[in-house]
């Protein structure tokens, strides 16, 4: 098992030990900022319609078609109990909304898969409004729709919480894999389960892997999860400032830190890997040497090409892109939780 082993810059420091009678070798990589920007920012291009203004946002991806943009709205504020305004968007290639839905049924959605037949999961991650109060039965689920929003399959048991095959604690995110098999990652932090869950396409529970912490095998903060064109699960293990590679079966592959401190992880069908930092320099006393931004790279060798720099200088709070994803022509779309609103990137 190999640990930061495409750096793109100097390791500093190296130690090995030994787990499980595998060899581990934690490192130190230098932070990857010296990078170019090939990229213009354009605010506003998917159009909220009159009168509605973005709230928070972190789940966001690209339908079938390779252009239209499924994202989460927060039902203009940062949680949507209490709310009538529906949170599920669908905008076409030209920024135009030409769906929405799912009011009243999610507390604090934050994770969005769309697959091939446009399908839409939704990881809903805490109860009520995140304080316990209100929302009832909803929360801590993971849901799967139709692209009219028609329910398909509910994982876990709605607005209760714990740690088996039938409930989860903070469901940050979904994706599935060629042959239907689903994968929840289960933790957002402080008090979750901080695991990754497998069940086959018709919901059955098949095996769990994780536990909250910072060393091989632990997660803390699980974020975002994305698949490669060999089927390789990369994780978002966000408070400890790395990638977790896993294949299917949750053997680990590796570990990379090169991509700093993740929230989102996208790749394209081309293993183009975008990775947004919402936090370096601001929220983690452990990352202050760190741009924070997106990352632009390859899912095959690990290397970092681009950097997107967070806009607000100095950064503040948890700003830039908590979501990141990246339609059939290269365009990047990033989601914010902070500002409240959906930026695309397009290369100049």
């Amino acid at each position: 098992m190999r640990y930061g082993k495409h750096t793109g810059s100097m390791l500093a420091a190296m130690a090995v030990l030994a787990m499980s009678g595998v060899a581990w070798a934690t490192t130190y990589v230098s932070p990857v900022n010296n990078l170019p920007n090939p990229y213009q920012t354009i605010d506003n291009w998917l159009k909220m319609p009159a009168g509605r203004a973005w709230g928070s946002t972190a789940g966001i991806d690209i339908a079938p078609d390779g252009k239209s943009v499924w994202v989460i709205d927060r039902c203009g504020s940062n949680g949507c109990v209490g709310s009538d305004l529906d949170p599920i968007l669908k905008f076409d290639a030209n920024g135009n909304m030409v769906k929405h839905w799912g009011s009243k049924k999610f507390a604090f959605p934050h994770g969005l898969f769309v697959d091939a037949d446009e399908n839409v999961w939704v990881s809903d991650a805490v109860l009520g409004d995140g304080r316990g109060k209100g929302a009832g039965n909803i929360g801590s689920t993971v849901q799967k729709f139709d692209s009219n929003g028609n329910l398909l399959m509910t994982l876990g048991t709605p607005g209760v919480q714990g740690k088996d095959a039938t409930h989860f604690n903070g469901p940050s995110d979904v994706i599935t894999g060629r042959n239907g098999d689903i994968f929840v990652l289960d933790g957002h932090g402080d008090g979750t389960n901080e695991r990754i869950v497998k069940f086959d396409k018709n919901g059955k529970y098949i095996k769990e892997w994780g536990h909250p912490g910072s060393g091989p095998g632990a997660f803390s903060s699980l974020h975002s999860v994305a698949m490669d064109s060999q089927g390789r699960l990369f994780v978002a293990n966000r408070d400890n400032n790395r990638i977790d590679i896993f294949d299917q079966d949750g053997n680990q592959i590796d570990s990379w830190e090169q991509f700093s401190r993740p929230s989102g992880v996208y790749i394209d069908k081309n293993d183009n890997m975008y990775v947004c930092d919402s936090e370096s320099g601001s929220a983690s006393e452990a990352h202050q040497d760190w741009t924070r931004g997106m990352r632009v790279g390859s899912a095959k060798d690990g290397s970092v090409k681009y950097l997107i720099p967070d806009p607000d200088h100095p950064p503040r709070g948890t700003s830039a892109a908590e979501g990141c994803a990246a339609d059939k022509d290269g365009i990047i779309y990033g989601a914010e939780v902070g500002p409240k609103r959906v930026r695309r990137y397009v290369a100049r």
